[in-house]
């Protein structure tokens, strides 16, 4: 396929693919849209083939030094921050990111300068992952004793971005940080922000080979996962199962995030709490509460989190009030005709037939959702939409830990401590934040799930004279 210069439609913001040699405008082009249907972007479509030469050329060349990485993440920063990429400055492209997303403008913001502070601190984010006996350089002098180097398990990495905010971009840059190739392939629902960072990287002083973006058709997306030798995606259950026996690839799938608080707690000392985790981040990142669990009666709960959910305003993603996610009208009637179907059962406090709020030229947005269940049915407590949806239920100690499982965050808001060890040790849960921490809390010495650095890197023995 041969790149072509920019097409008459001048009007649309040109996303080329960035591969070895550079920026690569194609001629199969897909039209990106906003959430109320316009037209606002060229994103240019590559073929498997190119994806193959692409990170083959990636194999050929070595990691830059550990210094110069670090330099070069460090600029990668001010340039993600400061230059005007495809024709738009931060400013610009947050607002066109959050109209394509649908993802509240300020929460978009918010996500995009958090890719600012994760390229800063890429390298103090790996540190806490590596064992305090292994070297990252064989080079250091306390290898002489010997010890152990901690090194890349392979060369490539992969990541099939989501498209659910700028954030997800926060987490890869660790990878070029260790020394990796990384080969990106963008979501079609949000593709600016891995073009932004790309681009980034390369003007900050990484090479065209080190970070490629490709976006492509599903035959190019698997030949990326094939090509690569550890790969990260983004999901449903769908995907999960898809991948569950490829310990090469490393699935972000459904976050299913909780909270649960047991009878000794008064759940209005902590209802802010808990409408905060629901809602923030327009309740559509997997760190986002999906259910609420109450060893007591949690009718009262429900239905003050209804009361307080409702007071929310639909309004469009570019008005920096907006706190809910926005979706093309069809696409926010067919999430509403799914959780009414699942919902059957439950008692509907903010039901399916209120969620879709009209805003006008097609697109609508997606107001809270909270059921009350009348048992912890896994079932429902696991189902996980991108808006703020909750289901809220009964919990006692008879029922265990099974309604929690299979959870990526549970906020335990208790004073058990044996409750403690016991979700620890529960290993479909993969983080447990007590107390007064809202469930979306981040930071980079707390794995998100895992340090991504535990399945890129391995300790391998060594001496030297």
């Amino acid at each position: 396929m041969v790149g072509e210069k920019p097409s008459a439609t001048a009007e649309l913001v040109g996303i080329d693919a960035l591969g070895p040699d550079g920026p690569y405008r194609t001629r199969n082009r897909e039209v990106i849209r906003s959430t109320a249907g316009v037209p606002v972007a060229e994103l240019s479509m590559v073929p498997s083939l190119y994806v193959s030469r692409a990170i083959g050329a990636q194999r050929k060349v070595r990691p830059l030094p550990i210094a110069q990485r670090e330099a070069a993440l460090a600029a990668a920063a001010d340039a993600f921050a400061t230059s005007v990429i495809a024709g738009l400055d931060f400013d610009g492209y947050v607002e066109l990111a959050s109209r394509i997303s649908g993802l509240p403008i300020a929460v978009t913001r918010a996500g995009a300068r958090g890719v600012v502070d994760a390229l800063a601190t890429a390298f103090d984010a790996v540190r806490p992952a590596q064992p305090v006996g292994a070297a990252l350089d064989w080079r250091e002098e306390r290898t002489r004793a010997g010890g152990a180097v901690w090194t890349r398990r392979g060369e490539v990495f992969a990541v099939h971005a989501a498209g659910n905010g700028p954030g997800v971009h926060g987490l890869w840059p660790q990878a070029l940080a260790l020394g990796y190739r990384v080969a990106v392939r963008p979501s079609r629902r949000e593709p600016l922000t891995g073009h932004r960072l790309v681009t980034a990287l390369c003007q900050a002083g990484f090479r065209n080979e080190d970070a490629i973006y490709l976006p492509t058709d599903h035959a190019g997306a698997d030949e990326i996962i094939r090509r690569a030798d550890i790969a990260m995606v983004y999901g449903g259950q769908d995907v999960v199962d898809k991948y569950a026996v490829d310990p090469s690839v490393v699935v972000n799938g459904p976050g299913r995030t909780k909270i649960l608080l047991t009878a000794e707690r008064d759940w209005r000392d902590h209802l802010d709490l808990i409408v905060d985790s629901i809602a923030n981040l327009g309740g559509m990142a997997c760190v986002n509460t999906t259910a609420v669990l109450y060893e007591g009666d949690p009718a009262p709960l429900a239905e003050a989190i209804a009361d307080r959910l409702a007071t929310i305003e639909p309004l469009p993603s570019e008005d920096e009030r907006a706190i809910l996610p926005t979706q093309p009208a069809e696409k926010a009637e067919a999430l509403a005709n799914y959780l009414a179907t699942k919902a059957a059962g439950t008692t509907p406090l903010l039901g399916a037939d209120q969620v879709v709020a009209a805003l006008g030229d097609g697109y609508a947005a997606l107001r809270p959702a909270v059921h009350l269940l009348a048992e912890p049915d896994p079932g429902k407590l696991n189902i996980e939409l991108p808006f703020p949806c909750v289901w809220v239920s009964p919990w006692s100690r008879a029922a265990g830990l099974e309604p929690l499982r299979k959870s990526l965050v549970i906020n335990v808001i208790s004073d058990d401590d044996e409750l403690i060890d016991d979700l620890l040790g529960e290993p479909t849960v993969a983080n447990i934040y007590r107390g007064n921490h809202p469930t979306y809390l981040h930071a980079p010495h707390i794995p998100h799930d895992g340090f991504l650095a535990d399945v890129l890197m391995r300790n391998k023995g060594f001496i030297r004279d």
